[in-house]
């Protein structure tokens, strides 16, 4: 099996490089945002993930060990195969993913093309528990969406995320703003105070 590739970039398509590596040119199917870091001529580094098939071998490639990580745990979720897995490679990093999975922002995830609203809820719920392994978001914050999902917040709380969503902040920001809030002026403020502070979070 393969596992790194290290060679001069041939060329890259819409969705695969050509990596040449002491002349032999290995096509391997990238993700969007691992196909911008490559350039025709230049020296890279693929980890690389080998799918043997009866009728054929393809390599995926990957500009980090945890990019092909979440390759791989993508793929565990229903309906989603490797060419969905590298749609939302190809608009999430591996850190925003995994805050969005840690909060549960479906509308997150379902930015890559060919997700839909079903399937983001399935990455988002399936993968809850391999999320806090990679996610940078305060636990709080995670918890606090968590809450706000299954409908378990204080109505204040929930209120202002929302309010915040509706303003064109992303459920992560609105989330991350409002447990700074509440630590701030504790579980019993209102929703226009929540807002308030929730803002001047924002701002800074």
């Amino acid at each position: 099996m393969i596992g790194k590739l290290k060679g001069i970039v041939d060329s890259t398509g819409e969705d695969h490089a050509i990596l040449d590596v002491q002349g032999v040119g290995y096509l391997v199917h990238c993700s969007g945002r691992t196909l911008r870091t490559l350039n025709a001529g230049e020296a890279a580094t693929l980890f690389i993930e080998t799918y043997v098939r009866e009728d054929m071998i393809r390599l995926y490639g990957f500009t980090s060990a945890t990019e092909k990580e979440w390759f791989g745990l993508l793929q565990h979720v229903q309906g989603v195969g490797s060419k969905v897995a590298l749609s939302v490679l190809s608009v999430l990093s591996p850190a925003e993913l995994a805050n969005a999975v840690a909060v549960g922002d479906k509308a997150m995830v379902a930015r890559a093309n060919g997700v839909g609203p079903r399937v983001a809820a399935r990455i988002v719920t399936e993968l809850k528990d391999k999320a806090p392994a990679f996610a940078t978001v305060d636990p709080a914050v995670a918890g606090l969406a968590g809450a706000i999902e299954a409908k378990s917040a204080l109505a204040p709380v929930a209120d202002a995320v929302s309010a915040l969503v509706n303003l064109g902040y992303a459920q992560l920001q609105a989330s991350v703003a409002v447990a700074a809030a509440m630590r701030e002026l504790g579980e019993d403020a209102d929703t226009a105070r929540l807002i308030r502070a929730g803002l001047k979070e924002l701002a800074r």
